[in-house]
């Protein structure tokens, strides 16, 4: 059985770094991107992914940007799209499951957190 992929958008190495071990540990292939552009770039030459995690505060192309510029291509309309980020008003959570994205996770998260929204999103082992 192949691993299934998961792309990391955030423009923290530490961030990434905690979440591919998280992933890796999950049994997932991690790909990661330092900004949204570079995470639809990365996305699109993907062969598929299952997952992508996305910080909300990056430089070029911000977290809320990415998920609607992912959501308005139609290949990716089912990808469960996860905002990992410090931004704790309501507002902010409402515009992103507006823009498209499937679960929120606020920083700072641990490895149950993570792997409990991987649960609730139905991905993972």
């Amino acid at each position: 059985m192949s691993k299934m992929n998961a792309l990391v958008v955030d423009d923290s190495r530490t961030v990434r770094s905690i979440l591919k071990g998280y992933l890796s540990e999950a049994g997932f292939n991690v790909f990661e991107a330092a900004n949204g552009r570079q995470g639809l770039e990365m996305l699109e030459a993907m062969d598929s992914a299952e997952i992508a995690l996305i910080d909300w505060n990056m430089p070029e192309m911000n977290g809320l940007e990415l998920v609607k510029a992912i959501r308005s291509q139609d290949r990716f309309r089912d990808l469960p799209l996860m905002m990992v980020t410090t931004e704790t008003e309501m507002e902010r959570m409402s515009l992103a499951f507006i823009a498209g994205v499937n679960e929120y996770l606020m920083k700072p998260f641990d490895k149950p957190s993570v792997l409990e929204k991987l649960a609730i999103l139905g991905v993972g082992i």
